[in-house]
């Protein structure tokens, strides 16, 4: 009976440490995640000469001329950014970057299957944010803990 009860009590505080190292696991991913649309859009702003010839000859944007599609995709890799890195109206930035990621796979036909991989993998991590939102370690977390206690004097 002791063994067990030491099992539970060992159970009980790896669950705490692992409660207590959520919010640092959220904001590392987080900034991970952001990192790499930062970067893809300082790319595209950085030749933009080139950026203008792959969306005018590569990507297949549907709906959208070229031009606004460059413009559009590297102002949404910037701004869902940092908005994600931030926690700063997180879920938008995430679901902007989400219909990005999910363009940039239907209109670039010729993505690698390793390319494809990691567009899957984005576009999960960019669906976890939204739904699960930032995380404490964020300005939305602080300004709803805020209105929350605005709310309820």
């Amino acid at each position: 009976m002791r063994i067990f009860a030491r099992i539970i009590r060992v159970g009980l505080w790896t669950v705490g440490m692992l409660d207590r190292a959520s919010p640092a696991a959220d904001l590392l991913v987080r900034l991970w995640l952001a990192n790499v649309f930062w970067k893809s859009g300082l790319v595209k702003l950085s030749s933009w000469s080139t950026t203008l010839m792959l969306f005018n000859y590569e990507y297949q944007v549907p709906l959208l001329p070229p031009e606004a599609a460059a413009v559009l995709a590297t102002a949404v890799e910037i701004g869902g950014a940092a908005l994600l890195a931030l926690g700063l109206g997180a879920r938008a930035g995430a679901a902007a970057l989400f219909m990005l990621n999910l363009t940039a796979v239907i209109s670039y036909p010729e993505l690698s299957e390793s390319g494809l991989r990691d567009h899957y993998f984005w576009g999960i991590l960019l669906l976890l944010y939204f739904v699960h939102g930032p995380g404490r370690l964020s300005f939305d977390h602080l300004i709803r803990t805020r209105l929350s206690q605005t709310a309820a004097r």
